[in-house]
């Protein structure tokens, strides 16, 4: 009987999410319960690792029972002018801790590159500034509800919904969406009205494959970790999907949905997917590098190289699937 009551009041801990005196009116924040992660509690609010981490300035995977996590973004308070660079830090989690874009940051700070120092102070009060002020929408006042938006780095159906009060199922409707998939670049309606001629843009592919697998290499010998989607720790498919995002191209987060949501072709070039059926369905994948060669997160080895004509991934090779 006493198991059973510690099992519901566990569950409980679980379900509920509460604001706590400390935190800012908006931002949700949830209590550690015992058996908690990371990755089951991103999973019941509906979030990544990736942001949990980013969210809560968290150096590693390890929480502790009571902890305190935000689980909603942070709000950027006036005494949050500025933001000193800790050791793990990258432009795209301060860019998602403070709820701006590495784009705005970058401006704002007179950044040419993604390269960041520890210690470096970077202006966060000018960088949400830029993001507020942001000409990426298309409009013919101040008062007109913008009709279109640009994609920059670091955004999501989601995000970009958010921001402009809309759902995601109505942004992909009236864009004619059949996944989350989208890219640095592409233009979004956001309303039915009729934009411009010389505001549309052509939805063109901006990453560069080698790129992409040059940065994918740069991770090689991290180790592997069930939920993990940062240079910390990953499984196969945060492996790819921070891969993909430092590229520009946003991706769903899991082997299943990355799998439904692209291009079947005949066969592998360089920087498609490959899929392996690991357990029933897509269930591991990597990406693809050239000589029959793809780059994943082994949840034996880490990020490594492995062949396609291996013995074992061979028998289990599903197919290739194209992000465009």
């Amino acid at each position: 009987m006493k198991r059973k009551l510690f099992s519901a009041i566990g569950t409980t801990g679980l379900l509920l999410s509460i604001y706590s005196g400390a935190a800012h009116a908006s931002e949700k924040q949830y209590i550690v319960q015992s058996g908690d992660t990371l990755w089951k509690i991103a999973q019941n609010n509906q979030i990544t690792v990736q942001d949990l981490t980013a969210w809560n300035n968290l150096s590693s995977n390890i929480i502790h029972f009571g902890q305190k996590l935000l689980v909603s973004p942070p709000q950027v308070q006036k005494k949050d002018v500025s933001y000193t660079v800790n050791p793990g830090d990258c432009l795209s989690s301060i860019a998602k801790k403070y709820n701006i874009t590495v784009s705005d940051l970058k401006s704002a700070n007179h950044l040419t590159s993604d390269i960041i120092k520890v210690g470096q102070v970077l202006n966060i009060q000018a960088a949400s500034q830029v993001n507020s002020n942001s000409g990426n929408s298309i409009q013919t006042n101040d008062k007109i509800k913008p009709v279109s938006y640009n994609v920059k780095s670091g955004d999501s159906l989601s995000l970009i919904a958010k921001n402009n009060n809309m759902s995601v199922s109505d942004l992909k409707t009236i864009n004619g969406l059949t996944s989350d998939t989208i890219y640095v670049g592409q233009v979004l309606k956001l309303s039915t009205e009729k934009v411009e001629a010389t505001a549309v843009t052509t939805n063109v592919k901006t990453y560069n494959v080698d790129a992409l697998i040059t940065e994918a290499k740069k991770y090689i010998g991290v180790p592997y970790l069930w939920g993990g989607s940062a240079p910390s720790g990953f499984d196969c498919s945060g492996f790819i999907n921070y891969v993909f995002n430092k590229q520009g191209i946003s991706i769903p987060r899991t082997v299943k949905s990355i799998w439904d949501d692209t291009k079947t072709v005949s066969s592998p070039e360089k920087g498609d997917i490959v899929f392996f059926e690991t357990a029933s369905g897509p269930s591991h994948a990597g990406i693809y590098i050239g000589n029959n060669q793809f780059i994943h997160a082994s949840s034996s080895s880490g990020v490594m190289i492995s062949d396609l004509k291996n013995v074992y991934w061979k028998p289990i090779y599903l197919g290739v699937k194209r992000v465009y």
